[in-house]
């Protein structure tokens, strides 16, 4: 009898020549839905967002992205902290788009660093990668740009345009096409994203004064 894993890893269809599954077909539609729940400030990006972390653990551990997969667990349990900190505004009032400190800039170039060098040592330590960099790059600018998306920092949509335009031939090469072509939609989701968040964030700048 089919289980449920068979049918996620069967394949959907096949595109430009690589088999396409389900379970990449699901990431790609929850991630899309997510991308523009964020981009207009919706509570409902985090449940969604989680959705598509479970869908990305199935994907990535099949193809081999380990600290891809890996950060999926983090990031639900990020969304978890996102999803409180949205409802609550983080100090019990609303919570605004804001700009990123230069302080706050400083601590995430330094968390960066650390993390990169961190996680490629680990990942060619521990597992068998052939990206541990570029692997260990898109998983730190993710965390970062997380952060950032939870915090309601404008600039976390740059971190996010970052890690998206390494996403898409990292992708590429590992025959991930249809969540390739995702992150390419992402990196235009995202222009839309800042565009909306800065707009928002000057609107609640103009109420201050």
């Amino acid at each position: 009898m089919r289980t449920l894993s068979d049918w996620l890893a069967s394949t959907a269809f096949v595109s430009f020549g690589a088999p396409t599954s389900w379970v990449e077909v699901i990431g790609f539609l929850t991630g899309a839905l997510c991308v523009v729940l964020v981009a207009r400030q919706s509570i409902f990006n985090w449940p969604i967002g989680i959705a598509n972390n479970v869908a990305f653990v199935v994907l990535f551990l099949g193809a081999g992205l380990y600290a891809d997969s890996a950060l999926q667990f983090v990031y639900i349990a990020l969304a978890v902290w996102g999803w409180l900190t949205w409802t609550s505004g983080g100090e019990r009032q609303a919570l605004v788009v804001t700009r990123t400190s230069a302080q706050e800039w400083l601590r995430l170039a330094a968390a960066g660093v650390a993390g990169v060098a961190a996680i490629t040592v680990l990942l060619s330590v521990a597992t068998e990668s052939v990206v541990p960099f570029w692997d260990a790059l898109t998983t730190t600018l993710s965390l970062l740009a997380t952060w950032g998306q939870i915090n309601k920092r404008r600039e976390s949509w740059f971190l996010w345009i970052a890690a998206d335009v390494i996403y898409v031939p990292l992708y590429l090469y590992k025959d991930l096409v249809l969540t390739a072509a995702l992150y390419l939609g992402f990196i235009a989701l995202c222009i839309g994203g800042l565009i909306a968040w800065t707009k928002s964030m000057r609107d609640a700048e103009l109420v201050e004064v």
